[in-house]
């Protein structure tokens, strides 16, 4: 079993409804209505409440930062990729795969990322990385309950496997050639990211169509992962939204014309 905390991680898996609940710990002495929502929605769906001291909380989360609820629950359901590419959200395949991050706070803002930008899913490898924890889906505010994520044993390999589904893999390097803003992202992509202070393993970097930089301007020569993935993402969105404007203009032009006529 698993354990989540936080309000926002467990309301968002009671409504994603992707984990069978065991029970969900409340602290005695929190009354509120964010608290009191979460204990109806077990309620409705049978899940049983156990209103316990903060003590216990803390222990059952090995976190004081639980915010006085927890639940134990079964482990996060993973996808397979090739699940995303069957099932992707708009014309062109939005991907993101994380070479190695291995603090659970920088995925779980990734993943937050990844979610407002409508990313078709998550890619993470098996080993020698962070997978989905409750530390995770606190610091994603639950949209790790939404976002498919999949498990792979080779990255490297993946990356080819999605060149063979005419998917071009864009990494995010500090040597990259161009900015990210310079390569056109209305096709089927995939962002690569590297680990924390590590960047890009060279084998991963060589499997790349694109290595893009964010220019820095100041002192520091990197950002945070998250943080350049979040940059990197919405720039994806801006272009994709840019493209789908004239389309949407030219539609509320022919409508318009139709009430007229």
């Amino acid at each position: 079993m698993d354990v989540i905390f936080g309000i926002h991680s467990v309301t968002e898996a009671l409504k994603a409804r992707a984990r069978n609940f065991d029970h969900v710990e409340v602290a005695k002495d929190r009354h509120d209505p964010k608290i009191q929502r979460i204990i109806d929605d077990c309620r409705v769906s049978s899940i049983p409440v156990r209103f316990v001291p903060r003590e216990s909380l803390d222990r059952l989360a090995r976190s004081a930062n639980h915010q006085g609820v927890v639940a134990v629950t079964s482990s996060k359901k993973y996808s397979q990729v090739e699940d995303f590419i069957a099932s992707k959200r708009g014309p062109w395949s939005f991907l993101v795969v994380l070479d190695g991050v291995e603090d659970p706070h920088n995925l779980g803002a990734v993943i937050r990322a990844a979610d407002g930008a409508g990313a078709d899913g998550i890619i993470i490898p098996e080993r020698r990385a962070v997978h989905v924890t409750g530390t995770v889906a606190k610091a994603s505010a639950g949209a790790s309950e939404h976002m498919p994520l999949a498990k792979v044993t080779n990255i490297s390999r993946t990356l080819e496997d999605l060149k063979d589904e005419n998917i071009w893999i864009v990494g995010l390097d500090e040597r990259g050639t161009q900015t990210y803003d310079q390569v056109d992202y209305k096709m089927d992509c995939a962002l690569v990211f590297g680990a924390e202070g590590k960047g890009l393993h060279e084998h991963v970097r060589k499997h790349c169509d694109f290595l893009v930089n964010i220019p820095m301007a100041g002192s520091v020569s990197s950002l945070n992962v998250s943080v350049a993935s979040g940059i990197v993402m919405y720039e994806v969105v801006r272009q994709r939204s840019a493209a789908a404007l004239p389309e949407r203009s030219g539609k509320r032009k022919q409508d318009r014309q139709e009430e007229e006529d």
